[in-house]
């Protein structure tokens, strides 16, 4: 029997970046925008909050771009502080390079199983898919979705009642299978 699991986002990941007037190394995005135009070059940062000192920080989002090149709709959600386009730059790995910047997950997403019961002799297929690109440990998805400890899914590893394509040791943030043998 094949069940689908969604990893689902429950709010914005915080940042993990060093505040300069504070000792704290992690901001929240604020969900607004800062976009700057000088003749023809414009510049865009989204605004994030030390959740330490409220201090400012500016994420570099578009930088001496020349206006033309730059989506209208882009600019227009810009404009509009639209909260999904934080999330999208958020993930954007450009985004995270050119900033210097890392996303912390803790806390901020849940997985939604569907809340079918299997019968205790079945073996279950199972297919986990993640709305955003969320890093977490299948073994933690695994013990959270079927209500085992992480010490009973790594038993059922090392047995080889729990069978995937992928490593199931270390996070995943992609889609993936996984079979359960009972």
């Amino acid at each position: 029997m094949l069940e689908n699991w969604v990893v689902v986002p429950t709010c914005l990941p915080l940042v993990r970046r060093r505040c300069h007037a504070c000792s704290s190394e992690r901001f929240r995005a604020s969900g607004k925008f800062r976009v700057n135009a000088n003749h023809k070059l414009i510049d865009a940062w989204l605004l994030a909050l030390c959740i330490g000192c409220g201090e400012t920080t500016k994420l570099t989002i578009l930088d001496r771009m020349h206006v033309r090149s730059i989506r209208p709709e882009l600019l227009d959600r810009l404009h509009d502080n639209d909260p999904g386009l934080t999330a999208e730059l958020l993930q954007d790995p450009i985004v995270q390079r050119r900033n210097h910047i890392a996303l912390d997950w803790d806390n901020t997403w849940r997985l939604d199983t569907g809340g079918s019961d299997q019968p205790a002799d079945e073996a279950v297929d199972v297919s986990v898919g993640f709305a955003a690109r969320i890093p977490v440990r299948p073994v933690r998805l695994i013990a959270e979705g079927f209500g085992f400890s992480r010490a009973e899914v790594e038993r059922l590893l090392a047995k080889g009642s729990l069978v995937s394509a992928v490593r199931l040791s270390g996070k995943l943030s992609g889609d993936f299978t996984f079979t359960l043998k009972r």
